[in-house]
């Protein structure tokens, strides 16, 4: 089964990408996490988006698109995959869709719908550990001792992108690009919209009733 997880920053893609990805018994992948392998491993694909990243420029659609395309060629993928927060433009949606045509085409694009208010209390509360990557938010899940990870000691810090003022440019940016994506796979007639309001828990058996 093959899958697309859309939604806001803050919607918490990653968190139920991986859970979905479980229960279907399939791999995942964020475009972020294919940069990084990329350019963790030196690759001629990671070369040229680190190229585009040291200038503090967006990577490119075509570059965006030989990276998750070179990760779906992979034999782990034969049997599906959960794509989290790609495609994000109408052109990499195209894309997407052309290289899978004679594999069936994607089955489900989920969207999680939360509300602004909703995504800005979230994304300016978030912070993460600096060493293992464990998320922590001030207000549901704040570290045990302020400013040290619980699990590795490490330090707990705030990406750029999760403070307050540049909160309100992500979401800018967001909806002006990405959400025409959800036309598009309505008209499609794969999306199902998923209130993404509730609890971890409430949103994921959402998303598992939707795919069955």
């Amino acid at each position: 089964m093959k899958v697309i997880l859309l939604g806001p920053p803050g919607a918490g893609k990653g968190t139920q990408a991986a859970r979905i990805a479980e229960k279907l018994q399939v791999t995942r992948a964020a475009s972020g996490d294919l940069f990084r392998g990329n350019i963790r491993n030196n690759t001629e694909l990671g070369r040229l988006a680190k190229s585009y990243m040291d200038r503090g420029v967006l990577v490119p659609d075509d570059v965006t698109i030989r990276l998750v395309m070179d990760w779906l060629d992979s034999p782990e993928q034969s049997k599906g995959f959960v794509l989290d927060g790609f495609p994000r433009t109408l052109g990499q949606a195209e894309a997407l869709d052309r290289v899978l045509v004679d594999k069936g085409g994607i089955n489900r694009v989920m969207y999680i719908n939360v509300p602004e208010a909703e995504l800005i209390r979230r994304l300016a509360g978030r912070y993460i550990c600096r060493i293992c990557q464990t998320p922590y938010h001030e207000s549901f899940s704040p570290p045990r001792q302020a400013g040290i990870c619980d699990k590795c000691g490490g330090e707990v810090y705030q990406r750029d992108d999760d403070k307050a003022e540049v909160v309100g440019k992500r979401l800018e940016v967001f909806f002006k690009e990405t959400e025409p994506l959800v036309d598009y796979y309505r008209l499609a007639g794969n999306l199902k919209e998923i209130n993404g309001e509730g609890t971890i828990e409430d949103v994921g058996n959402a998303l598992i009733a939707a795919l069955e």
